[in-house]
This record gives C-alpha cells, sequence and structure tokens, in this order.
C-alpha cells in the first residue's frame, strides 16, 4: 500500500535509519558490557568474601593445631570454622562439607599455588579458593568454594529487566531523533516553500535563518536569482532599446519602398546608413545576449586568450604594431567565461587598433585583482569628454567607422563580474583603458 512505502533516496529516512542504527548499537553494546561488568564485580566480590574467609579458616585451624578427631568431622568444621562449601587435606586425611565434590576437587588438592577457580559440574558453576597451610607438622590443603548459579541467575534476572529498561529507552531515543530530524529539517522545507515562492514571482531572493552548512547554498541561490533577474532585465531593456531604436528607421524605409517615388543615389546611400545602423544595433544586442556573467561556472586561461586576439589584431591592423606583456603564469585561469573574456579584450584591442598611431600595449598582471591595461598612441581624449566615454551611443568623434556601442557593452561585461573600467590619458597622448577584475572568494 502507498502509506507504507518508504522513499529510500529521502535524506531524512536515510538519516533516521542510521541513527536508529547507532542507538541499537550503543544499547545493544552497553548492555552486554554491562553484563559482563556485573559479573565480573559478582565474581570479584564473591572471591574478595572467599579469600577472607580462607584467611580467617587459616587462623582458627592453627588455633586448634591437631584438634581431636571429632572437632574435624564435617558437622564439628561447619559449625565452628566453616560457612561454606569446603575440603580439607591434612596429610593424607580428607575432610569436606559435601564427599559429593571429592571427585571433581581431587585434581586441585595437587595444585601449591593460591588462586581463585571456576568448577563447572552437575549442571552448576561453583566458586573456589586454594590456599596452603601447616597443621601439626603436615602441609595442608584448604579449599572453599561457593555455589555462583544462584547469583548468575540473580545477575540474568537484573540483566532481563535492564534490558527491559534499555529498550524503552531505546524507543525514547529513536522518537528524539525523529523529533530532532524533522526540526532540522525546517529549514529545507522553508527553502522550498521559498523557491516556490520565487518560483511564482513572489519574491526575489532567499530569506531564511538556516543551518551555517546551508550558507554557502543559499547564497549561491540568491547570485543564481539575481543573474536570472539580470538577464530578464538586461532582455527587456534589449527589447526596448530595439524597439525604441529600430522602430523610426524601419517605418522610414518602409515608407520609401512602398512610396511611388524613384529611389535616386542620395536616398539609396541613406537607407543604406540607417539599414547598417539597425544591423549593428541587432548585432550589438545579441553580443549582449551572449553575455554569460559570473555565474557560468567557467572559467578561461588568460595568457592564451590574450595572445589569441593579439594575434588577430596584427592580422586585422598590420600597419600596427601590438605588444602584450602578461606577468602571468600560462596556466593561470580566471573565474571568467572565455566568451566574456574575449569580448572584453576584443573591444578594446579593435578600439586602440583603429585610433592608435603606431603601437599598442596591452599589459596584464594580478594585483588586488586581475588588472588588464590597454594603452595606445592615437590622438587620445580630451580630460572633459572622459568619462562620456562608455555611454551608449556615444561617440566622440565621428571620424572613424563605429556606432558608439562597444565600449558601452565592454562596460556593462565588466559590470557584471563586478569590476570597474576606467579611461585616463596614457603618458603618451593616447587613451589608455584599464579593467579591474576582482579576486575570487
Amino acid at each position: 500500500m502507498s502509506f507504507l512505502r518508504i522513499d529510500r533516496r529521502s535524506l531524512r529516512v536515510s538519516l533516521l535509519a542510521r541513527l536508529g542504527m547507532v542507538a541499537i548499537i550503543v544499547v545493544g553494546v552497553t548492555w552486554f558490557l554491562h553484563d559482563m561488568l556485573m559479573r565480573d564485580l559478582a565474581r570479584d566480590f564473591l572471591g574478595d568474601r572467599l579469600r577472607q574467609e580462607a584467611h580467617y579458616t587459616v587462623e582458627r585451624l592453627k588455633k586448634i593445631d591437631g584438634p581431636p578427631r571429632s572437632s574435624l568431622q564435617p558437622s564439628a568444621l561447619a559449625s565452628e570454622v566453616f560457612h561454606h562449601l569446603y575440603v580439607l587435606r591434612i596429610g593424607d586425611q580428607e575432610y569436606t562439607s559435601d564427599p559429593s565434590w571429592l571427585l571433581p576437587l581431587e585434581p586441585f588438592l595437587n595444585e601449591t599455588s593460591s588462586e581463585l577457580f571456576d568448577i563447572h559440574w552437575q549442571g552448576s558453576h561453583s566458586l573456589f579458593y586454594r590456599t596452603r597451610l601447616e597443621l601439626g607438622g603436615k602441609t595442608s590443603t584448604l579449599l572453599i568454594g561457593e555455589d555462583f548459579s544462584k547469583v548468575e541467575k540473580g545477575l540474568g534476572a537484573l540483566q532481563w529487566w535492564i534490558g527491559g529498561i534499555s529498550g524503552i529507552l531505546l524507543l525514547l531515543l529513536i522518537t528524539l531523533n525523529l523529533f530532532a530530524v524533522n526540526r532540522s529539517f525546517r529549514s529545507l522545507f522553508r527553502l522550498k516553500h521559498q523557491l516556490n515562492e520565487f518560483q511564482m514571482g513572489q519574491r526575489d531572493r532567499l530569506e531564511i535563518e538556516a543551518p551555517s552548512e546551508l550558507d554557502d547554498l543559499i547564497s549561491q541561490l540568491n547570485r543564481f536569482m539575481e543573474e536570472m533577474q539580470r538577464r530578464i532585465l538586461r532582455s527587456r531593456a534589449a527589447v526596448a532599446d530595439l524597439s525604441h531604436t529600430l522602430q523610426t528607421p524601419l517605418a522610414a524605409v518602409t515608407q520609401v519602398l512602398r512610396g511611388r517615388r524613384p529611389i535616386d543615389d542620395k536616398r539609396r546611400e541613406l537607407m543604406l546608413e540607417r539599414l547598417e545602423g539597425m544591423q549593428a544595433q541587432l548585432k550589438a544586442e545579441l553580443q549582449r545576449a551572449r553575455f554569460a556573467g559570473p555565474s557560468s561556472a567557467q572559467r578561461a586561461t588568460v595568457a592564451e586568450e590574450a595572445e589569441t586576439l593579439v594575434d588577430m589584431m596584427r592580422t586585422l591592423y598590420p600597419e600596427k604594431c601590438f605588444h602584450l606583456n602578461v606577468l602571468l603564469p600560462k596556466e593561470t585561469t580566471v573565474a571568467i567565461e572565455r566568451h566574456d573574456l574575449n569580448e572584453m579584450l576584443g573591444i578594446v584591442l579593435d578600439n586602440a587598433g583603429k585610433w592608435a598611431r603606431k603601437n599598442v600595449e596591452c599589459h596584464i598582471c594580478m594585483d588586488k585583482g586581475l588588472v588588464i591595461e590597454i594603452i595606445d598612441d592615437g590622438p587620445g581624449v580630451e580630460e572633459s569628454a572622459l568619462l562620456q566615454l562608455g555611454q551608449r551611443g556615444k561617440r566622440l568623434d565621428e571620424s572613424k567607422p563605429g556606432y558608439g556601442l562597444g565600449l558601452a557593452i565592454l562596460k556593462q561585461i565588466v559590470t557584471q563580474y563586478n569590476g570597474e573600467v576606467a579611461f585616463s590619458s596614457s603618458c603618451n597622448g593616447g587613451l589608455s583603458v584599464s579593467i579591474t577584475l576582482p579576486r575570487e572568494r
């Protein structure tokens, strides 16, 4: 039936199962060790009592020192001296409180050491202590023992009681584990609920108090959500810009094509200019749409990409000299999507190639982050106009082909990576563009 099915992939079920197994093992091992400890303690306690009684008996027998035969009878010894089962050998004579024990104890009467030992006989377990003494000039052996089976029976009953209590504690522990796991999973349930709200457009980011182990996950999800919001806003802005930019030129071109007036060279030139402008706008918006951003989880090799782009620029501008200075190991990678890095470098290098008189320098190093500086020896930009660089559609000089979108796209890419773009005049009078991207966290 469906309500009896267990989702084996569930983290909660897995935790409860493992915690339950650990609890069972701990309680079981504790119960087993308790049984061993109690038996050892009982054996040591009984053995110590037999040892004390043996010493007491030896002192009493030494005082008797060769008593009349009647005093060595089992009944007399049991009443005067012994309080447990005993066997006493004096020379060749043996005295015992229970003759049936002479057979199993015979081998131990020949030993000379004093020790505690166990005897299992006729289904019973007894504990004996052996000691040597001198009585009437004869070497004697004394064995004193007690039935340990009764103690073991009592310990067994006690152990089952403890087992029952342990079982109750185990159930309580499993219940507490269930409560603790469910309480710990509240953060995940709230996370799921807030993700559903985000999907329905009811929230922009996650705001929950979660265990520290989930901090990185929540931060990454928030960055992912912010990136999605940025892409949505970027797409909407691109659509709005395209709609605003292309609507009037398209209407004008359509009107000309629908009209009956002949299209002379001047009007054709004007139409081509407008169509090229629309094409450049479309190209720029497509470039922006391809931005991956820092959430792409991709890396680029700086030296390799820079060398490839500089070689390309040398082909496009053969009359210019491009100098590349990379102060990084060749295998150094940065957390930038390869296409984004190529766009950044390509825009600035292409701009420098257009305006440079002879030389373009590209310096790449690692300081507070990745620093890329591209310097040309062109006419440069006046100080008052430097702040206008990077504004969309803003062209400071109409003498070169272009539509004023490249540096604006550059600033957008760098902003995606929380970096900065700085424009300044170089020492040789040209333009210096410095791109700084922060270190990875």
